[in-house]
């Protein structure tokens, strides 16, 4: 042996004998070297090797960012977009995605003479004398297309036009009246036949296109033309101080009052529209709401006075210098200054703002909900329903104002728009109540995600109690347990939640308390398949060395049952409940789907598709039944997706993580 592995054969001699010095006299503990740490720090617990193979798999983390998405939209999204449930507005019923409902086009935009609006759609007329219109312009039910204009209006020839809800009437420079988009209410002015005039009022004959040439025919001298107005598949036109109104006259109950009485037959300064009424303001300051709107012991708001017990008797010996009205609410400029409103009030319409001392209104234009005034300081103030911010302009300085449905425009004296708020349109469209589709979206799925995730919790507890005792103890008590699981597996479970559904809602309690009922009566028909799961392996625990070994250290079985057996089956039941939440919100939806879960207007997925159920919605609304479909199933496919991939990550012996 050489002397170098001499040395080498020494120095291992002497660590050996150091390290059982060590072991006998300082413990078996000892210092590893390098390579042999590193080797131990490469060991890692299950929790984290299941992490890494979970985060490995790209579908699933796809899906795991997909659903927090989801949970972050339905459950913060609420605090910044809030919904009215009783809020409702036909004139917005059926309006198919668009958002651009406060985008005039930019040639109108610097040159605006008036701006036009009803419902879903504008017209504007520049001062040169083009037409432009914007917003939802397409009717999805009937398919009138309102940018299909007519020959007649040619570029340079329109001296006024007005929208309606669902038609377009303009007066030409030659003095003629063209209307477009649906005329079969008789919003033209024409008649189909003889018989439908206790329905329709028919303009004068003497108006009517078709009619002219001949020796009665009358063009309108468009200098003579005060005022055209265009409201619910009604039209107003004040020429001359004289009142001419026709349309449907289901749709205003005044209509054949106003177009025949010898009243407003001169002397008519304006009318205003609401979705049944009309208010007529005469030129001696006096207005009038024909016989069925009288202003008899009607409650009124001033300005300036506060609330007023009798509209009638406060407009004695008072003129009135303006008017204009929302859907319900009516506007009145006093000539003192001041504005009155009356009528029902729900938005904070007689919620006046605060202007400039010494300031006065002289004027006032409404939208669907709100009012927009202008004082003779040249200010614009706006007040009144504010869902879109078309109340947020205030105070601006302004020559003229226009307020759309939702929209409020700031014209200054060249007749360029310098400001505008409002509202730009709906994403995804609306339902046949005028309400947001988006909106309720958002609120649905957290009421669909809340009472999925209820309902796991309580099955989820059940089925642990149940699962645990029976597969612990055996014996009798898994015999009584098991059996009654099998009873409760037996029972069908759509229509016996259907059937106590209905029991619930025939009976005389809030829904709120209604929807937590639900939500445990979800849990409590669900939870027997997890229980036999449960059972089966804990069966297979307390079989375990673990389990002799606190048996026989005298822990308690309830303690071994809880506290040691069930954390080693925590992964079947993380498993489970993921895919189970997928199943109560199916679930959930079934019923409101069915008409027996969450009733409206309390938005769920599942009744955002129930009111979609009929082959109209279907064919023409697509918007109503697809969006709450995508999320519905986008939500349930990504929980599903999860929850497979943690059943194969907290599999041991899965091939694909070997």
């Amino acid at each position: 042996m050489s002397k170098k592995n001499q040395n080498t054969a020494k120095k291992g001699v002497f660590a050996t004998l150091w390290r059982w010095t060590r072991r006998m006299f300082m413990g078996a503990s000892r210092e590893m070297a390098d390579d042999e740490r590193f080797i131990v720090e490469k060991i890692e617990s299950p929790s984290v090797m299941a992490v890494k193979a979970f985060f490995r798999r790209k579908l699933a983390v796809v899906a795991l960012v997909v659903l927090i998405s989801m949970f972050l939209l339905v459950f913060i999204g609420p605090l910044f977009i809030p919904m009215d449930l009783n809020y409702t507005d036909p004139l917005q019923a059926n309006i198919a995605p668009n958002y651009t409902m406060l985008s005039p086009p930019n040639a109108l935009s610097s040159n605006v003479k008036e701006i036009s609006s009803f419902s879903d759609f504008s017209v504007g007329v520049s001062r040169d004398g083009n037409l432009y219109l914007w917003g939802n312009t397409k009717n999805a039910l009937t398919n009138i297309d309102f940018t299909q204009i007519p020959e007649e209006i040619k570029e340079g020839n329109v001296v006024t036009a007005a929208a309606g809800s669902d038609h377009i009437i303009a007066i030409t420079k030659d003095g003629a009246i063209v209307g477009w988009g649906d005329k079969t209410l008789g919003q033209y002015g024409y008649l189909r036949n003889e018989s439908d005039s206790q329905f329709y009022t028919q303009m004068p004959e003497k108006f009517i296109p078709e009619n002219k040439g001949k020796d009665f025919y009358e063009a309108i001298n468009p200098e003579d033309v005060d005022q055209l107005i265009c409201g619910y598949q009604v039209t107003g036109l004040v020429v001359n101080g004289r009142l001419y109104m026709w349309g449907n006259n289901n749709s205003m109950y005044s209509l054949t009052e106003f177009s025949t009485s010898e009243e407003f037959t001169s002397g008519v300064k304006k009318v205003a529209f609401s979705n049944y009424y009309a208010i007529v303001l005469m030129e001696d300051g006096t207005v009038s709401g024909g016989s069925t709107l009288t202003f008899n012991r009607k409650s009124a708001y001033s300005s300036t006075e506060g609330r007023i017990k009798n509209l009638k008797s406060y407009l004695q010996g008072k003129k009135v210098v303006d008017i204009a009205a929302t859907n319900n609410v009516y506007a009145m400029v006093m000539e003192d200054g001041s504005i009155v409103v009356f009528g029902a009030v729900e938005y904070g319409e007689n919620e006046f703002p605060a202007i400039n001392a010494g300031e006065k209104y002289v004027s006032v234009v409404a939208g669907t909900r709100h009012f927009v005034a202008l004082t003779d300081q040249g200010r614009a103030y706006a007040w009144g329903h504010n869902d879109g911010g078309q109340t947020s302009l205030s105070g601006v300085e302004a020559a003229e104002v226009f307020a759309g449905s939702k929209q409020t425009y700031i014209v200054d004296e060249d007749g360029e728009i310098t400001d505008k708020a409002g509202f730009k349109g709906y994403l995804m469209g609306t339902d046949n109540r005028g309400r947001d589709v988006l909106t309720r979206i958002i609120h649905g799925g957290r009421m669909t995600m809340t009472v999925g995730a209820v309902a796991v919790i309580v099955s989820t507890i059940i089925a642990i109690i149940i699962g645990c005792l029976s597969g612990y103890f055996g014996g009798w008590v898994d015999m009584i347990l098991m059996r009654v699981t099998e009873i409760c597996s037996a029972i069908p479970f759509l229509p016996f939640a259907m059937m106590l559904s209905y029991v619930i809602r025939t009976q005389p309690i809030d829904e709120t308390t209604r929807i937590v009922i639900i939500m445990i009566i979800l849990g409590l028909l669900s939870w027997p398949g997890l229980a036999r799961m449960i059972r089966a392996q804990v069966l297979a625990e307390r079989e375990k060395e673990f389990v002799i070994a606190a048996q026989s250290m005298g822990v308690k079985e309830k303690r071994i049952a809880f506290k040691h057996i069930l954390p080693n089956v925590i992964s079947i039941i993380l498993v489970n409940v993921t895919l189970d939440f997928a199943g109560c919100m199916l679930t959930e939806s079934s019923l409101s789907y069915l008409g027996f879960g969450v009733q409206q207007p309390q938005p769920t997925w599942g009744n955002m598709l129930y009111g979609a159920n009929n082959s109209i919605v279907i064919q023409n609304y697509w918007w109503q039944w697809l969006f709450p479909a995508i999320f519905l199933a986008i939500a349930t496919i990504s929980i599903n997706i999860i929850g497979d991939t943690l059943r194969d990550v907290l599999d041991p012996k899965s091939s694909q993580e070997r």
